[in-house]
């Protein structure tokens, strides 16, 4: 089947000649070619999202078009102004992307509001509300490598896709032919019938000022002398956040020449993600040159932003995205009860990966904290049930420890330019009173105790990378760990089971410890990854930090795995067994035989890591019931 696909797509009088001749090249290459045509990228809440290439498991113009007949088709039974949004970011071929979803859309009859040049997540999501749109698209594959590009689907509440309609799409998909299936109009044609409009300035300036009326302490930047470095890490964040930093008062504004301006190739760094240090090893550089208090990187498409603070001896501490929603919380809730702006029974949302740190936070404040399954479509949803009750305005923050942070109603996504500057106007408060971001974050460690969290993200690249996911999650709740590094798991929750958790089915595994730390697992939802996320409390950095004693790494002989030993323990026989017997279940068939075991003391978790290749390293406990 896909080798007929192949051909077909080989015979075909291709559009673009770049994937006319990758098929010539693969011609022959079975693997090859089964990765681009065996299946198809799914569509689903977060749209599509794939490596740039020919065949319908690769983002191309076909894919593209291909989406959007089906997205034409749901738009044309919604009534409504039958109009659609679309934005796209730096990324390899977004604009090519975007000006052919407009074509399809033109085509079905179906109004288009495009960017002229490259906007990120939040403008998409604020024009879509702004025009009253059925839906939004925007061209991004977020902080993936450069190989990458997505489509991402928006309702009218600029709030990513609802299961309901993302199925419906996907339905109108499949019935769509992958080559021939969608309408096309050229884009000029769309313009000339006025099918296809620019967004209007009126619409960029009303989201500046959207932001800007989101401030806590208006005008405090204006007399800080706040020295920032900033990189759009070579995204879509370079106008708008300059723009709305300028306006609030930061004029000593330093931006890391080599990710100043949009490059899809991301040359300076293999993954453009805030929450990665290669991402801000240049910034960093800058910060230290020219003595800047922050140093700011927002992602592609600026949805989300990373910071690193400046701290009394010179050095630079970076902040996690727990941290610096834990912070703005606070900084919201302290500024806005000092204001006289707080609103009545207060609402702040985020996401249950995120750190248990900000419920208490919020509960010293009187702050309703609702957490959410992972994706900011959830905490978009409570804006839009606040919304619906004629509560909106109780709405205060919404954050993922992902370094996404909301702190208004004006879209229904993450923001980094509201994030960047809230974290200015932060920076700017503290300074002002004598005191610094960093002494407000040990501040509140001294308070309510050390969270200490940490994540790792294991990555199963290929067409079998979801079976062998989906394999790891049915083992776990098959066999639970019963013991996690020493201590008891005093309970479980799956949230498959939304009796337990109130909250729509998602495959997420919760693990409650003896002493109060958690374990989180669960699969990407736009990525061909594991995320684990690990949470411990103390009194102090080194009571929390005590959980996690030091890794070690042993090799394996051919075949067998064995025990590992660290400085600080060694597994017992037990464990030796049970892990020997729990890999053998899992890889006996597996054709890479050499393995070498990473061991995370206190989580008793194992890093099974395939040896003499590239590929990315998976987890397992030791110990199972």
């Amino acid at each position: 089947m896909y080798i007929d696909d192949y051909k077909r797509w080989l015979s075909a009088d291709l559009e673009d000649p770049a994937l006319t001749d990758e098929l010539r090249k693969i011609e022959g290459q079975d693997n090859e070619i089964k990765e681009r045509f065996a299946v198809a990228l799914k569509f689903g809440t977060a749209g599509l999202r794939g490596i740039l290439g020919a065949g319908s498991n690769r983002m191309n113009i076909y894919v593209v078009r291909q989406a959007t007949q089906g997205l034409a088709n749901w738009v044309k039974t919604q009534g409504g102004s039958q109009l659609v949004a679309i934005s796209y970011d730096s990324r390899i071929n977004s604009d090519v992307f975007a000006r052919n979803a407009a074509c399809v859309l033109a085509a079905n009859g179906i109004r288009v509001r495009i960017y002229d040049a490259l906007m990120p997540v939040p403008a998409l999501s604020f024009a879509t509300r702004y025009y009253k749109a059925n839906a939004g698209i925007m061209i991004t594959a977020s902080h993936n490598p450069a190989k990458y590009n997505g489509y991402k689907a928006y309702g009218p509440d600029g709030c990513q896709m609802t299961d309901d309609a993302a199925a419906v799409v996907y339905a109108e998909i499949q019935k769509t032919d992958i080559l021939t299936g969608a309408k096309m109009m050229a884009f000029e044609d769309g313009i000339a019938q006025g099918l296809i409009e620019y967004v209007g300035e009126d619409c960029k300036e009303a989201l500046y000022s959207a932001i800007e009326a989101c401030a806590v302490r208006p005008g405090i930047c204006k007399t800080a002398g706040l020295k920032l470095v900033y990189s759009p890490l070579n995204g879509s964040g370079l106008v708008p956040v300059t723009r709305v930093l300028h306006d609030i008062g930061i004029d000593d504004i330093t931006i890391v020449p080599e990710q100043q301006y949009p490059d899809g190739n991301f040359p300076t760094c293999p993954y453009p993600n805030p929450e990665i240090f290669e991402a801000l090893r240049l910034g960093l550089e800058l910060a230290e040159k020219t003595g800047a208090d922050l140093m700011l990187a927002t992602d592609p498409d600026a949805d989300r932003v990373g910071i690193a603070i400046r701290c009394p001896d010179g050095s630079y501490e970076l902040v996690s995205g727990n941290e610096v929603g834990v912070l703005l919380l606070d900084y919201i809730c302290q500024g806005r009860i000092e204001k006289g702006t707080m609103p009545k029974r207060p609402v702040a949302v985020k996401s249950l990966v995120s750190t248990p740190l900000a419920d208490i936070v919020a509960a010293d404040y009187g702050v309703e904290m609702r957490n959410v399954l992972t994706g900011f479509k959830w905490i978009g949803d409570q804006i839009a049930k606040l919304e619906a009750a004629g509560e909106v305005d109780r709405f205060i923050l919404g954050f993922e420890e992902s370094y996404g942070y909301l702190a208004g109603p004006y879209v229904r996504d993450k923001d980094a330019i509201i994030g960047s500057m809230l974290i200015c106007e932060m920076a700017a408060y503290y300074r002002s009173i004598g005191s610094s971001i960093k002494a407000r974050l040990e501040a509140i460690y001294a308070k309510y105790g050390r969270y200490l969290n940490k994540v790792n993200s294991f990555e199963f690249p290929g067409l079998s990378g979801m079976d062998k996911m989906a394999g790891i999650m049915a083992s776990l709740r098959e066999k639970p760990p019963v013991e996690i590094g020493g201590y008891k798991v005093t309970k479980i929750t799956d949230y498959q089971n939304t009796a337990q958790t109130g909250l729509p089915a998602a495959n997420v595994l919760v693990y409650n410890l003896e002493g109060g730390a958690t374990v989180i697992v669960r699969p990407s939802g736009t990525e061909p990854k594991i995320k684990t996320y690990f949470t411990t409390l103390g009194k102090t950095l080194a009571e929390a930090e005590a959980q996690y004693q030091s890794p070690s790494v042993t090799a394996l002989p051919e075949g067998e795995p064995r025990g590992c030993t660290s400085s600080h323990s060694m597994l017992t026989r037990e464990m030796e067994r049970i892990c020997t017997d729990t890999l053998h279940s899992l890889f006996y068939d597996h054709p890479l035989k050499r393995l070498a075991f990473l061991h995370i003391v206190h989580y008793s978790i194992i890093w099974i890591q395939p040896s003499g290749a590239s590929r990315r390293p998976i987890w397992m406990p030791v110990r199972v019931s």
